[in-house]
């Protein structure tokens, strides 16, 4: 028995979940390609840390194309969340940066026993964040042009 995702069999039924995909056309995964693409040049020109050019791509592209295909609107929105939550993750750990500068300034230097490791740490965390991005947009963009769906991982979803 196929049941559509998310639908009820009767009790004591095994259940067999149907991967429902759309058919797209390669316009739909053009533009879903290049609401990822987008977003990662935009960025990748105006500096990562400054990715709002990245959210702005990806939105353009999200509000012109999200009432003529669902497949376009779904990549361009995740596009979208995705940068936003980059440029949120970016914005946190240039504040902690500042904060350790500013405890080693007010301890009058002392404070880099603990601020150096500390600063490592995060330089290494704002690493990680960067590569992420740009690997999970390349995939994005790969999966858009093969007509597959992709989640952007550790992404808050604020458009919905």
């Amino acid at each position: 028995m196929m049941v559509a995702d998310g639908a009820m069999s009767a009790p004591g039924r095994r259940t067999v979940m149907a991967h429902i995909q759309t058919i797209t056309t390669s316009g739909e995964r053009g533009w879903a390609m290049a609401a990822h693409l987008t977003a990662l040049v935009l960025a990748l020109m105006t500096s990562w840390l400054v990715g709002v050019a990245g959210v702005v791509g990806a939105g353009v592209i999200w509000l012109l194309k999200r009432d003529e295909s669902p497949f376009i609107a779904r990549h361009a929105r995740e596009a979208v969340n995705f940068n936003l939550s980059m440029l949120i993750y970016a914005a946190v750990a240039c504040g902690v940066a500042a904060a350790l500068v500013g405890l080693t300034v007010l301890t009058l230097g002392l404070g880099v026993i603990l601020t150096l490791p500390a600063g490592l740490a995060l330089l290494m965390v704002i690493a990680a964040i960067a590569l992420m991005w740009l690997v999970c947009s390349i995939i994005a963009a790969v999966k858009a042009w093969n007509g597959e769906e992709y989640r952007y991982p550790l992404t808050i979803r604020l458009l919905d």
